[in-house]
């Protein structure tokens, strides 16, 4: 029997609950082997893992604005850790990231970096300031630091083109995987993500996704590395193959060498299905440049700092020094899954063209690979695909092809390990998909919610009101997502790039310098969020349709441009305006002392 609060037992649940999920596993093999197919195997992991995470929500329900808002700020840092790192490692993290330095090589490297580099920025210059200050949203503290609605709305309107755009990658992550898992149509199956998104979110708000992010960082991280250490050991790479990365690559490209590749004509990519890529790395120029990779690094570093999700993880921490330390615990959680995703796609490639391994399918003949289980269950997913273009019959390196998200789900099975480890990668990927969809469906909802419904619209509107309205966007916005994600107008991890961008073009520096310089002033910051959000859509639509970019600045670095943009208009306007008001500017330097209470008088 537990004694004390759930906050003092959070190890004990925890621990019986990974135990649980630990022992499904063992049950579910014991199925495997008695007999139980794959698609049954498949819908069992997604349905337990999902009727936990319903189950969690539910019982974190809430009618409290505090709890609902920032979970009460009772938050452990090491929890607080985990739910961060399990909001941060999206769909993309899990799905596409092994999938892009497969196709891509070094060059995706750069998103790591990024990524993982945001954290120092987030550390230093953010997040410990923004939880001083006491407020429950991102636009709560542009609106309370520069003051007027038109900050705070505009503030809501990037925070909403952000957060929709990395909305719309998590539920098409989800869609792809409860395709595959209960073999039904992806149009269909972003819906199906979409409800268990919600059942996460819709009762308990920030409280109910932060104990449900816990419980799928859980599973996402086991279902991660377990196929890698695995994999790893099968194929001779040793236990820990991570020090064996580079010895690995080199044998990647002795076999392509050895192989030869021959580019494929225009005639042969015609039959090829849209999404899908060569087996060999793609022969383009992606970060082929220092500054290219460098200008993503940084591109993605901005954006992690920017993007609301992640910084309201720090409103829950019980207090300013906490929220220092959890950024620490969250950049460990988080590594634990970066360093592994290069050597799985390494591990995945390795699987399938060297010859030495049993699972080598380069130099068989193509009646034969059609016939493979795991290529019929993949090519009719539509993720696989092969074509005999020289009419030899003998499957070249040019002539296989799979999709980028492919890449993490089929690995397992491709390596030939038991389908129940494929069937515990897909439960991680939808964790994965859900825990980051929770977050940023939750991030707008309560956005609107209280800085506009509560701050502009109705101030004396009464915390139930409030709350009816924040679980109806809740559901508007879910839907509304999972709509877009059906058309597949972007993949995955092009739009998650996209919503970094957003984030960094409208919402960095008027963070940065509203907690940093004291002149900055509201308009200037109406100036910076509105003309950097502008001009990096405008310069992203430019390259989008032919325009030839400045300073090398792409499609997935655009947010440098507008946040370049939003510093100068920044800057500019708010020293030809006049400075704010004494007690504004005092305001500030009290955000910046680590003791004492938050500035709006909530712990």
């Amino acid at each position: 029997m537990m004694k004390g609060n759930f906050i003092d037992n959070l190890p004990k649940v925890y621990g019986i609950y990974t135990g649980g999920f630990l022992g499904f596993i063992i049950i579910m093999s014991i199925g495997e082997q008695m007999g139980m197919t794959a698609k049954t195997i498949g819908i069992c992991f997604v349905a337990f893992t999902v009727a936990i995470y319903a189950i969690i929500g539910y019982l974190s329900r809430t009618a409290q604005a505090d709890a609902y808002y920032v979970a009460g700020r009772q938050v452990p840092t090491v929890f607080n850790g985990m739910a961060t790192a399990a909001d941060w490692m999206s769909g993309a993290s899990f799905v596409a990231m092994a999938g892009g330095i497969y196709f891509k090589g070094y060059g995706y490297m750069a998103l790591l970096v990024g990524w993982t580099g945001g954290y120092v920025l987030v550390a230093s210059l953010l997040a410990p300031y923004l939880r001083k200050f006491g407020c429950y949203t991102v636009p709560d503290f542009i609106g309370t630091r520069y003051g007027g609605n038109l900050t705070r709305f505009l503030a809501v309107v990037v925070l909403t083109v952000a957060s929709f755009t990395y909305v719309t990658a998590q539920i098409n992550a989800t869609g792809t995987i409860a395709s595959v898992a209960l073999d039904i149509p992806f149009q269909y199956a972003v819906y199906v993500g979409l409800v268990s998104i919600l059942l996460c979110s819709m009762l308990g708000g920030m409280r109910g996704v932060t104990w449900t992010q816990v419980a799928q960082y859980i599973v996402l991280i086991i279902a991660y590395l377990l196929p890698v250490f695995w994999i790893s050991n099968k194929m001779g790479a040793g236990f820990f193959p991570h020090f064996m990365l580079a010895d690995e690559v080199a044998r990647i490209g002795e076999l392509e060498q050895q192989f030869g590749f021959v580019k494929n004509s225009a005639a042969d990519l015609a039959n090829v299905p849209k999404g899908l890529a060569g087996i060999t790395k793609a022969h383009s120029a992606v970060n082929a440049t220092p500054w290219a990779f460098i200008s993503l690094a940084l591109a993605m570093m901005m954006g992690t700092a920017s993007l609301p999700h992640v910084m309201m993880r720090y409103f829950t921490t019980p207090s300013v020094k906490a929220a220092r330390k959890s950024v620490g615990w969250s950049l460990f959680f988080i590594f634990l899954l970066y360093s592994s995703a290069p050597m799985l796609a390494t591990l995945s490639k390795l699987s399938l063209i060297d010859p030495s391994l049993p699972t080598g399918i380069i130099g068989k003949s193509i009646a034969e690979v059609q016939a493979i289980d795991w290529y019929q269950n993949w090519n009719q997913a539509n993720l696989m695909f092969v074509s005999d273009f020289n009419g030899n019959g003998t499957l070249e390196l040019n002539e296989f092809f799979m999709g980028g998200k492919a890449v993490v789900l089929a690995t397992p099975e491709i390596a030939g390990l038991p389908y129940v480890i494929s069937g515990l990668v897909a439960a991680g990927g939808m964790a994965a998909a859900m825990s980051t969809a929770d977050g940023l469906i939750l991030a707008i909802a309560n956005a609107i919610s209280h800085d506009v419904y509560y701050k502009i619209i109705d101030p004396k509107a009464e915390t139930a009101k409030r709350l009816v309205v924040a679980r109806v966007l809740l559901v508007v916005i879910g839907f509304a997502g999972a709509t877009i994600a059906a058309m597949e107008i972007q993949g995955i991890l092009g739009s998650v790039i996209w919503a970094f961008d957003f984030a960094m073009s409208g919402l960095f520096f008027p963070l940065v310098l509203g907690v940093w310089w004291k002149r900055a002033n509201r308009e200037g910051a109406i100036a910076g969020m509105a003309l950097g959000l502008l001009s990096g859509m405008g310069y992203l639509i430019w390259v989008r349709n032919g325009g030839s970019g400045f300073l090398g600045i792409t499609q997935l670095t655009f947010g440098i441009f507008g946040s370049a943009v939003s510093l100068v208009a920044m800057i500019v306007v708010s020293l030809m305006t006049s400075a704010p008001n004494a007690a504004t500017q005092k305001m500030v330097d009290e955000v910046r002392v680590p003791s004492g209470r938050s500035i709006l008088g909530k712990q």
